[in-house]
């Protein structure tokens, strides 16, 4: 368990470093606006979809459990 946790510590180490580059690079060429709109509506996509997602899946768990208690 020890060993998983160093390796994931690593991990996340070379991943933070890897976007505090592209970041920088974004930075240094002036398109940062343009990320970071694009990021909110990914966000806001991503968003819809679990809403979404969460209403299917309580309409299903509700349908079952009546049939299940009934």
């Amino acid at each position: 368990m020890y060993h998983f946790s160093i390796e994931l510590r690593d991990y996340l180490r070379v991943l933070l470093a890897a976007h505090r580059a592209r970041f920088a690079a974004a930075r240094d060429r002036g398109d940062v606006g343009a990320s970071a709109v694009e990021l909110a509506i990914i966000t806001a996509v991503i968003l819809g979809i679990a809403v979404a997602l969460l209403a299917v899946i309580r309409i299903f768990v509700t349908s079952e459990s009546s049939q299940i208690h009934g």
